[in-house]
């Protein structure tokens, strides 16, 4: 008795839809790809309790004739490709044939369709089976209801979540279509209440601030770099503005949204040590390239990609955003008004941002004195009195000496202006003035930051700096970690680590780098071994990163050290030498600053 046989389409339909229909927003982003693919300039989608209820995509494109509207429906139909060539030339959304079949599959759906140039078709289907066909009104474009979705696969409903997680899901979807295709106009309405709407006029920077918000969209930086394959043109946020989820990153190659670890990575080694552990920035990076290098079918839904080029494109997204904040002041100004909640922030108007940008002028201040004031001079009774006090001054702090003077023609290129401490907050904080305003500096999270620079730059050159140990240092690690260091010798040896075999999962360590910190060589090589095991791939720049933000954490002032006036202004002139002087190496703020308005603001001085 045979056993092989073919299984019946609708049963075959189910089964694709388990791939293609994962949840409602699943059925609104195929839509809505088609709703693009046919050249809609306009797409209004309702929803009723989060799309289980209903999902209905209304757009103006260039609709379906009858015969192509019956043929739709039918598992792999698709006018997008016609052979092998086509399938690795994709410029279209979709091209696969499955989104409708799968969708119909599973829900109770009508489609009403027309060109505009005759009257259109009405199909109404129940489980993928046509149960009415009429003729319908010739409105150019198509409208499509699903209803009652997995009516028919009781045990899909089960693993949906709560309206307001399924809603979320589907604004996620819109919102990254809104950003890929801004020249479209979106709307997105909820039980009759508009939730989301895009204006389409192209503007992206426009539909961040309706996604994001005006705050947010003011902290965007516009970037856009090219390669021989590659374009990028891309909005970077701050790294002052932060999320704590991944979610707020986007990338777009060939208008669709993607996701992709390695360039996702590539973002995140751009702004490197200028985030804070566990936050993310925002971002939205288009890519434009030959659809030749991408491969768009390795996804059921399309939205995980692989590009030929993988390596070149990672390079040049972290160049990019890295070189974007290199000649950058990055330094945070202090809130001076209560941060707007979430819904407060959703229903700014738009057009505030971009409409009445020119027209933002500072409240009127009285002039001020065209005499600059010496503030060199103002440190002298606060710096007699701390002087007069005993103060814990940190070894490891140099004393002032003659700066060098700058040769003739030569431009020094300071990212952090001239500031002149004026007292200490805490034993913790410095806190300085300038023309501009006052500034409070974290005295820890500066002098790691200007030891984080010294010691990358010395682990640069490491075989010149070995130091010998009198009594070798003895590790005995797990097995997989014992395995993991005899498969990565060579690149620790290039750190200046020289691990020698004694005995099971046991290493001896006759000499270490000059850099590390007295006292803490074994603690560091540990640290170093644990990161190593986390990389799948040993990486120098990572150890090297990672083992100099680790010693720079250990040799620096900590919180309630007092310091003297002159530790303050040595260290405040090394954090101005610095390459980036705004964040420790661990992503934390170094200075805040508080302009004279803000202060002004906060003491009633001024009520604009």
């Amino acid at each position: 008795m045979n056993s092989i046989h073919l299984m019946p389409d609708a049963l075959a339909n189910k089964i694709a839809a388990g791939e293609v229909v994962e949840r409602p927003a699943s059925v609104v982003k195929e839509l809505m790809e088609n709703s693009m693919d046919a050249g809609s300039t306009s797409i209004k989608i309702d929803l009723k309790e989060a799309g289980l209820e209903l999902i209905r995509v209304t757009d103006n494109g260039k609709g379906m004739e009858k015969q192509d509207a019956e043929k739709a429906f039918e598992r792999h139909a698709t006018s997008k490709i016609q052979n092998e060539h086509d399938l690795f030339h994709v410029r279209t959304l979709g091209f696969r044939g499955e989104a409708l079949a799968s969708i119909a599959a599973v829900s109770k759906l009508r489609i009403q369709t027309s060109t505009g140039e005759t009257s259109g078709t009405s199909l109404y289907m129940e489980g993928g089976s046509v149960k009415e066909q009429t003729i319908s009104d010739a409105r150019k474009g198509t409208d499509i209801k699903v209803e009652e979705l997995f009516f028919n696969t009781p045990a899909r409903l089960k693993y949906m979540k709560t309206i307001h997680t399924e809603l979320g899901h589907i604004t996620d979807v819109v919102n990254r279509m809104a950003l890929a295709h801004p020249s479209v106009k979106i709307q997105l309405d909820h039980q009759g209440k508009t939730i989301f709407q895009s204006s389409g006029r192209g503007d992206q920077l426009q539909v961040l601030a309706q996604i994001y918000g005006n705050q947010v969209a003011k902290a965007m930086k516009k970037v856009s770099a090219e390669s021989k394959d590659f374009r990028l043109n891309a909005y970077i946020g701050k790294p002052e503005i932060t999320r704590a989820s991944r979610q707020y990153m986007s990338l777009i190659v060939n208008g669709r949204y993607i996701r992709n670890h390695k360039l996702t990575q590539a973002i995140l080694k751009g702004y490197d040590t200028l985030l804070p552990i566990g936050k993310y920035p925002v971002v939205v990076i288009n890519i434009s390239m030959d659809p030749v290098l991408v491969d768009v079918n390795v996804h059921p839904a399309k939205l995980e990609v692989r590009f030929s080029k993988e390596q070149e494109l990672f390079e040049l997204i972290q160049e990019t955003i890295r070189d974007a904040f290199r000649r950058e002041t990055l330094i945070p100004s202090a809130p001076t008004r209560p941060t707007k909640g979430k819904e407060e922030e959703k229903t700014e108007q738009t057009s505030l941002l971009f409409e009445n940008k020119t027209k933002e002028k500072e409240p009127e201040r009285t002039a001020p004195s065209k005499v600059k004031p010496d503030y060199r001079a103002e440190q002298i009774d606060v710096a007699k009195q701390q002087e007069e006090q005993p103060l814990y001054v940190e070894e490891n702090i140099k004393r002032p000496s003659e700066e060098a003077p700058v040769k003739k023609n030569e431009t020094v290129h300071r990212r952090v202006p001239m500031l002149y401490p004026v007292g200490q907050l805490h034993g913790t904080y410095i806190v300085a003035q300038n023309e501009q305003g006052m500034y409070m500096i974290d005295q820890h999270a500066a002098q790691e930051r200007i030891k984080y620079e010294q010691f990358k730059k010395k682990m640069g050159n490491p075989e010149n700096e070995v130091q010998e140990l009198l009594v070798p240092l003895t590790f005995t690690f797990r097995a997989k970690t014992a395995m993991k260091i005899e498969e990565n010798k060579l690149p620790l040896e290039k750190v200046g680590l020289f691990f020698e075999s004694f005995g099971t999962n046991t290493f001896i360590v006759r000499s270490h780098p000059r850099w590390f910190p007295e006292g803490y060589e074994s603690e560091v090589i540990e640290e170093i071994v644990e990161q190593l095991e986390q990389q799948n791939k040993v990486g120098i720049e990572d150890l090297r990163d990672d083992a100099a933000a680790l010693m720079s954490c250990k040799g620096s002032i900590k919180a309630n050290h007092y310091l003297t006036m002159n530790d303050m202004e040595v260290l405040l002139r090394d954090l101005s030498d610095a390459e980036d002087p705004f964040t420790c190496p661990h992503g934390r703020p170094i200075l805040i600053f508080f302009s004279q308005y803000d202060i002004e603001k906060m003491f009633k001085r001024v009520m604009n």
